[in-house]
């Protein structure tokens, strides 16, 4: 789990175990842009969303993290999730705590 963006993503899959590719690269654009969701802007979106779909999810379909659907674009946990989310949470505090603070926190908090 070295890049900071297959962490991220795997922190997600802490709080909810389904993502849109879509929603997915919002929310670690805000993590990057250190900005709320909602302000995040369609170019800071579509250059993780590129880099998601391009690299780091299959990359992950291939190590049975997750599966992702391609017609609905989705991403949900794989069978060998549980052991990678294990792992990062025996060592988030000591790799990347604002990370896994942001990623496990809800979408749109700062908008109500």
């Amino acid at each position: 789990m070295g890049h900071p963006r297959r962490r991220y993503l795997c922190y997600t899959l802490l709080e909810d175990t389904e993502w849109t590719l879509t929603d997915l690269a919002t929310k670690i654009a805000a993590w990057e842009n250190d900005s709320p969701d909602h302000e995040v802007t369609a170019q800071q979106r579509e250059r993780v969303y590129v880099s998601l779909y391009h690299a780091h999810v299959p990359k992950l379909v291939d190590e049975g993290v997750i599966t992702f659907d391609d017609a609905t674009e989705t991403i949900t946990a794989a069978e060998n999730a549980a052991q990678v989310l294990t792992a990062l949470e025996g060592m988030g505090a000591s790799v990347n705590n604002t990370q896994e603070t942001h990623a496990r926190s809800e979408m749109d908090d700062d908008e109500q």
